[in-house]
């Protein structure tokens, strides 16, 4: 299916200590996000910045969506190829690097999927699946970063078994 989809997000401030952004140190980082039928996120500015480290930051959500955008396309990548997946887990991670102005960019993500496949025959294919997952992901399309994969591709039940 081709075409165009739109996305929609309300994020509320709900930091306000009683005296707005009088100060930087005045308000707290606290954010609700909120999707219509999807239980509410808390959020925050990340610890270094202020935020509460207990609460999502803009950075987490950037890791997770390259995560899980990769684990999604790549399970479907491994239907196409015949290849049985029956556990995938990810080790996701990040360098952001600040700019000294005030800013700074992501540098570089690295994902780190380990992937459980149902027979040994399946592991030069279920490989090379990560390579289509990478082209067909919409969030690693969209940043202007590296996005790395350094998969290890287990058998079920095979003892011993490593990366590919």
């Amino acid at each position: 299916m081709w075409g165009e989809h739109r996305y929609s997000v309300r994020t509320t401030w709900t930091g306000d200590r009683g005296t707005g952004t009088s100060g930087y140190r005045d308000y707290d980082r606290a954010t609700t996000i909120e999707i219509d039928g999807k239980p509410a996120l808390d959020a925050s500015s990340d610890k270094p910045f202020r935020g509460d480290p207990s609460r999502w930051n803009p950075e987490d959500m950037l890791l997770a969506a390259l995560s899980q955008c990769h684990l999604l396309s790549y399970l479907h990548a491994c239907v196409q190829a015949g290849v049985v997946v029956v556990g995938y887990e990810d080790e996701a991670s990040g360098l952001m690097v600040e700019d000294g102005r005030g800013g700074g960019a992501f540098r570089e993500v690295v994902l780190r999927p380990r992937v459980t496949i149902a027979d040994a025959s399946m592991t030069d294919a279920a490989t090379a699946a990560h390579a289509q997952a990478n082209e067909w992901c919409f969030i690693a399309n969209s940043v202007n970063f590296p996005v790395h994969h350094e998969p290890t591709i287990l058998v079920s039940g095979a003892r011993g078994a490593g990366p590919a």
